[in-house]
């Protein structure tokens, strides 16, 4: 696809390197020089200075044969504004909006319906999503669903004290009577897609998929299901934190927030009137203790600078078995953020391009392709791919056992008929089914699963 993306920050970066990544032509826009060279002689991409709501601007960028047209500036108005000139400029051209406002939350239907905007993403609220799914289930580093969610892809930390420590994948099934596969092990930062005589080691950071229902039984038999979080603890007041608050709250869980700006107390004090909301900085230990850190079950450090978020998760780690969750904005040092002894890491513009590169498939399916979903796995090392077998081929038809594979790929998944199929040796791919493949090179279509790399 033909694909304009205006910004150049955080998220437009991570979009650019993707799409790229997976063969679209890509063009950035930009009103600043500076992030719009940064972009450019970094990834194949054109760039264009310019006011994105200009239509010579668009025009430049070529939006009367562009496909789509994402608006990811840090001005909610500018795009969607963007958004409406794309569409006026060319009504085939479909278009995204990154909207962060939580007044324009309220509004979404009206927005895309009266401006024709196809999709807008709020990154706080997906955010939020995310952290509320890991609280509801303690002992996952990070939950990612397939299938309209029914099949999980479950990351999880194995311990020393671990039955799974030890243990060979060929001897798991049968010893743990549950549906399970284990897709990824991240071992000292090196992402194995393992086989059958493959042994799990202590500290190694494990994918399983399963059904929901099977994922938490398994983690009940092998001692890691946490009872469920019934306190949680906010460090920062910002809209992530307004967001998960109003949904822990929705669940039952009882929240308190901690904020430096006492306008900010106010304003959530009015919004929030079931939480806890305290005036205070959340880096002061003594606070944080007075507060019942020792005690909670769960805590978030959502400041808005990462070195404070992950020293006060560090702390916490040391004065209590509270569940963490930490938010960072920077994406350039993942590997040295993920060996340190963080619970769940967010990365709040890693999520937002996730939500949008999967509606970008899911247009691309439609036109060329026939991957449904994607999820990034391991910091980018592997993919996890949901796809539709739509005809016959060497896929199709014969034992998976007696298919030849491209290197490091592994069949998770079968969906066939509503039935979902956690596959082995001898099952079948057949036409109609909707198969999850993980593998660590790029898969954009079921030819790509055969034989050597390309």
């Amino acid at each position: 696809m033909q694909i304009i993306i205006v910004g150049s920050g955080k998220v437009g970066y991570t979009l650019a390197e993707q799409l790229v990544n997976e063969d679209h032509s890509v063009v950035v826009v930009d009103i600043e020089q500076a992030p719009l060279d940064n972009t450019s002689s970094s990834i194949d991409v054109m760039g264009i200075l310019g006011n994105c709501i200009s239509v010579n601007t668009l025009k430049s960028a070529d939006i009367d044969n562009s496909d789509l047209l994402i608006a990811v500036t840090g001005s909610d108005e500018q795009n969607l504004l963007c958004c409406l000139v794309a569409r006026k400029a060319n009504p085939k051209c479909r278009t995204i909006a990154r909207v962060r406002n939580p007044v324009y939350n309220e509004e979404i239907d009206f927005l895309k319906k009266e401006l024709g905007i196809d999709l807008i993403i709020n990154p706080e609220l997906a955010a939020a999503n995310e952290i509320a799914k890991v609280f509801r289930f303690p002992s996952a580093i990070k939950i990612d669903t397939f299938a309209k969610g029914r099949i999980e892809l479950l990351h999880i930390k194995i311990d020393k004290n671990s039955p799974l420590t030890g243990k060979m994948l060929s001897d798991l099934r049968s010893d743990i009577k549950f549906n399970i596969l284990v897709c990824t092990v991240t071992r000292n930062n090196k992402v194995i897609i393992p086989g059958g005589d493959f042994t799990l080691a202590e500290n190694d950071k494990i994918t399983i998929v399963s059904r929901k229902s099977d994922s938490i039984e398994f983690c009940k038999a092998i001692g890691m299901m946490k009872n469920r979080i019934t306190t949680a603890m906010i460090a920062g007041g910002g809209k992530i934190s307004y967001y998960l608050a109003r949904s822990l709250i929705r669940s039952g869980i009882r929240t308190t927030i901690i904020e430096k700006s006492r306008d900010t107390c106010e304003f959530l004090a009015e919004l929030l009137p079931e939480a806890t909301i305290i005036h205070g900085d959340a880096t002061d230990k003594n606070l944080l203790l007075e507060e019942g850190l020792d005690t909670t079950e769960g805590f978030a450090a959502l400041t808005d600078f990462d070195e404070e978020n992950i020293l006060i998760s560090l702390y916490a780690k040391t004065v209590s078995d509270v569940k963490t969750v930490t938010k960072i904005n920077r994406v350039n040092f993942t590997s040295v953020i993920e060996s340190l002894d963080l619970d769940s890491i967010i990365y709040p513009s890693i999520i937002t391009s996730s939500h949008i590169l999967r509606y970008v498939r899911s247009v691309d399916k439609a036109m060329n392709t026939n991957v449904e979903n994607l999820y990034k796995l391991d910091d980018g090392n592997a993919e996890a791919v949901e796809f539709t077998v739509k005809e016959k081929s060497a896929l199709t038809g014969k034992p998976i056992s007696e298919i030849k594979f491209r290197p490091n790929t592994l069949i998770c998944c079968i969906i066939r008929n509503e039935e979902l199929i956690i596959p082995g040796g001898s099952d079948t791919i057949e036409v109609g089914d909707s198969v999850i493949v993980v593998s660590e090179d790029h898969i954009s279509d079921t030819k790509d699963l055969l034989g050597g790399k390309r």
